[in-house]
């Protein structure tokens, strides 16, 4: 069974990619671990995996490095059918199980939010339903953050998902943390800023610093499956 975390956002360009990273340099001292990207739009502009890549200091064990490619910046859909292509979940799927790693707990990042459509029928929720992990979330903390992040914690809930937190990304807010803890009933578990000089080094160092100091995503990276997670809630 695959085990992990699945972290999504409220939005795109929230920070996904770069909390990945963080989660890399935070915990593969302890597991093994490998960071995967099942879909990537924008491709031509943007490498998300180049980024964890290097952010992430991670080593080619450490980064599947396959999936569905498209050119656009737009939602994986739209890209697709620009693409003359159709994306599917069995399909994303299929390059999972092509690469089982029994020992390996995954750092799986989808794209844009929960509810970004992949065809006419199925969205990244479906895909992070269909790989039963559980959730990490990347909120912004800025004005609009508290609906948008309820909204994703609602939706996530609505399909029975474990969500092992959030992490907000931006100049600290404790109004809006506040607000997201006591509404949505969840944890922060780090805040992590705009660095300045974005390279592994700043990434690190806050990871180790100030992500997950109460050791909660350690549980989860280690759950073989969600069930035994919610049994303990």
């Amino acid at each position: 069974m695959t085990r992990g975390l699945f972290i999504t956002g409220t939005d795109t360009g929230v920070g996904k990619t770069v909390l990945a990273a963080a989660v890399m340099q935070r915990y593969r001292s302890q597991l093994p671990l490998c960071y995967w990207k099942p879909i990537q739009t924008g491709s031509e502009q943007e490498d998300d995996t180049a980024v964890v890549r290097s952010l992430g200091e991670c080593n080619e064990q450490e980064i599947l490095d396959e999936g569905v490619r498209l050119k656009r910046p737009l939602s994986p859909h739209l890209a697709a059918k620009l693409s003359d292509r159709r994306i599917t979940i069995a399909e994303t799927q299929q390059i999972l199980t092509s690469h089982d790693r029994r020992q390996v707990s995954w750092i799986i990042e989808g794209a844009g939010g929960v509810l970004v459509p992949i065809n006419e029928s199925e969205q990244i929720i479906d895909l992070t339903q269909a790989l039963n992990l559980p959730v990490l979330i990347a909120a912004r903390t800025s004005l609009g953050t508290i609906n948008h992040t309820l909204l994703t914690i609602e939706a996530l809930r609505r399909r029975a998902l474990v969500i092992a937190g959030v992490v907000l990304v931006g100049d600290r807010n404790s109004d809006n943390r506040a607000a997201i803890e006591s509404h949505g009933a969840v944890t922060v578990l780090g805040e992590m800023p705009l660095f300045p000089e974005m390279n592994a080094q700043t990434v690190r160092d806050w990871a180790l610093a100030e992500l997950d100091t109460g050791r909660v995503l350690a549980d989860h990276l280690r759950l073989a499956h969600r069930a035994r997670e919610a049994s303990k809630l």
